[in-house]
């Protein structure tokens, strides 16, 4: 499963959005059509977190990188790539 096909599922299964999955387009605004709330953004931090293995700081926790299911992804890629490095080592352990 692709990233921008996780971030969905993750928002209707453990975020129970009103639409389903496929319906979600990748540039749909996660707070206007969507509809998740301060709440919501946190735990889909969380989440993200948590299902792809990285660590979402304080600065990327933005309207910007979350403003959509395409700009998250483009976001978890980044840090991904940065957790692993050039080498697709795990740099520092992965923490």
């Amino acid at each position: 499963m692709d990233i921008e096909a996780a971030i969905r599922q993750i928002l209707v299964d453990d975020l129970f959005a009103e639409a389903d999955a496929d319906r979600i387009g990748p540039d749909d605004s996660l707070r206007d059509t969507v509809g998740l709330d301060s709440l919501g953004f946190m735990e889909l931090r969380v989440q993200c977190e948590n299902r792809f293995g990285v660590s979402i700081s304080d600065d990327d926790y933005s309207p910007e990188n979350f403003a959509s299911v395409r700009r998250l992804a483009q976001l978890v890629r980044s840090l991904q790539e940065a957790r692993t490095g050039a080498s697709g080592q795990l740099v520092d352990g992965g923490h």
